[in-house]
């Protein structure tokens, strides 16, 4: 692949830690595909392999010596959030597998919401929330 098919594989995944709850890993994948990118623009003729390899190799150090210590920097986020939003009845707008992520309604506003229940939800379920991670309600069946 060429510089130029890095450049954009890294802005695509740095884009994608802003649409995708991942924990803060696309960040460092995009990172070093740019990197990669950066050597190709530079001028160095790396083989292909060498291009993945070099990729591998600085994902896997940017992960290990950064992403930690600039989480434990982070805030956790705002728990006035928490505090308010936890308890509420949602509604869920699209089918839900257990463990997965769909989109509901609280409070007149789209959410992005993670089922928690050990089974599906189906559309105009009603679910409480059970606790907030950053945008993501994470929720179960109201009894």
């Amino acid at each position: 692949m060429g510089w130029g098919g890095w450049i954009v594989a890294g802005a695509l995944l740095l884009s994608s830690e802003l649409l995708v709850p991942t924990d803060f890993f696309l960040v460092f994948l995009g990172v070093a595909a740019l990197g990669v990118g950066g050597v190709g623009l530079a001028g160095f003729d790396v083989p292909i392999w060498g291009q993945w390899l070099l990729f591998g190799a600085l994902s896997l150090v940017l992960l290990v010596a950064v992403r930690g210590p600039l989480k434990r920097r982070m805030p956790a986020g705002d728990p006035r959030v928490d505090d308010t939003l936890v308890g509420e009845i949602a509604l869920i707008h699209e089918r839900l597998a257990a463990g997965a992520t769909g989109r509901a309604e609280l409070r007149g506003t789209q959410w992005t919401a993670r089922n928690d229940e050990p089974t599906a939800l189906e559309p105009g379920a009603r679910v409480r929330v059970e606790r907030v991670e950053g945008l993501v309600l994470h929720v179960r069946r109201a009894s």
